[in-house]
């Protein structure tokens, strides 16, 4: 039987109005990855830079 994955839901943030517009999992096996991703900000109509943020 195969062993459950490390994995946790995240947010995405986007670093200009602050909204969490994304959800996504990431493998936190052998530390937290520092994910940023350029994807699109409804509020502001363009493809904006999003970090990871923990609820």
């Amino acid at each position: 039987m195969a062993k459950a994955a490390k994995r946790e839901y995240v947010w995405l943030q986007c670093k200009e109005c602050k909204d969490l517009n994304y959800r996504t999992s990431v493998n936190v096996l052998g530390g937290t990855p520092k994910l940023e991703l350029k994807k699109f900000c409804r509020r502001q109509r363009k493809r904006t830079v999003h970090k990871i943020k923990r609820k």
